[in-house]
């Protein structure tokens, strides 16, 4: 019985030493966009199997994709309240609860969004996210490639936009909207095709990749060739699922929630769309108008009034509105990613 007690103990220790490292933890992913586009499939998933791989195998990441777990405007408060250990986040599905952060989404200030991610990384790591993230980690951040107006009929300038129904990417585009005159329609990206479809909206701002993500090139089939946009979508993480990881598993986290990652994840989404856009352009159905440099130059100017809105709304929260804005230029400045 001695011999097999020693025996049954040292099965037990090294059945033990492997399960150990087997995997240690499995963390909820959550996202709302469908498996298979260039959002989840050229950045989620290679960023989670990353981390899979980085840590030996003890860290498995179970995504569920195409708000599965909860609506696409839920998935800061699913990561911050525990629901998700991780969630893909749109902050500017939430108008006004990120002030700061809502820079990001002012046009025609980027025009690079692999160097801009890395941007936006560190600017905002600096100068805002402990104000208004405080109760999640921050990993990543995961803009589109520069983005464009797709309408039903040619715009080319500011003025085409009055008296026409747009969905907007995020709340400040939907402000811009309003001040040119249109009315926008504020629906999460899955259910744009159905808003165009019925004739609720008439145009949408949207990433190149989007028109085929989403079949939406017969819907809309004129497209605004400039860099109109963007929308840097954020990976956040539960801070107790970050506090509950062994020392060696925050190490991998850390390493991967880091700017030179915000740039990786990016570069496969932004050369999704940056084929799409060649692919439109082939297309004898689709149309890309090219604005004039008098229609850019009017674009800009339209744009900003939305600057001062944006000051204001940080100085009521507290923030030094004017330096947090120079900083954010010279970060861009610094990547090479200004418009």
């Amino acid at each position: 019985m001695r011999y097999a007690s020693v025996a049954l103990c040292a099965f037990l220790t090294v059945a033990g030493t492997v399960g150990a490292h087997a995997q240690d933890v499995t963390l909820r992913l959550s996202h709302w966009v469908p498996p298979s586009i260039a959002p989840a499939s050229k950045g989620i998933e290679p960023w989670a199997r990353s981390v899979e791989a980085a840590s030996g195998g003890s860290i498995a990441v179970q995504i569920f994709p195409a708000q599965q777990l909860g609506k696409a405007p839920d998935h800061y408060d699913m990561a911050a309240k525990g629901i998700v250990d991780l969630a893909w986040v749109n902050p500017g599905y939430t108008a006004g609860r990120f002030p700061i952060y809502a820079l990001t989404e002012v046009p025609f200030m980027a025009d690079d969004s692999i160097k801009g991610a890395q941007a936006i990384h560190e600017w905002y790591m600096e100068n805002g996210a402990a104000q208004e993230m405080g109760d999640v980690k921050v990993c990543f951040i995961h803009p589109h490639a520069p983005g464009a107006l797709h309408s039903k009929v040619d715009i080319t300038g500011p003025a085409g936009i009055k008296g026409k129904n747009i969905r907007p990417a995020h709340a400040t585009m939907a402000r811009f909207v309003s001040l040119l005159g249109g009315g926008p329609v504020q629906v999460p990206a899955p259910e744009v095709r159905e808003a165009l479809s019925k004739g609720t909206a008439e145009a949408v701002t949207f990433p190149w990749g989007a028109m085929y993500d989403f079949k939406l090139t017969e819907e809309v089939p004129v497209h605004l060739d400039m860099p109109f946009y963007l929308s840097a979508q954020v990976m956040v993480m539960n801070k107790a699922s970050y506090e509950g990881l062994s020392a060696a598993n925050k190490a991998v986290i850390d390493e991967h929630c880091s700017p030179e990652w915000s740039g990786k994840v990016s570069s496969g989404w932004v050369e999704d769309d940056l084929a799409a856009r060649e692919k439109l352009k082939a297309d004898a159905k689709q149309r890309l108008n090219t604005p004039t440099a008098e229609e850019v130059t009017a674009w800009r100017e339209a744009a900003e009034p939305l600057i001062e809105e944006w000051k204001a709304r940080v100085v009521a929260k507290g923030g030094d509105a004017d330096a947090i804005l120079d900083a954010y230029k010279a970060a861009l400045q610094e990547h090479g990613a200004a418009y």
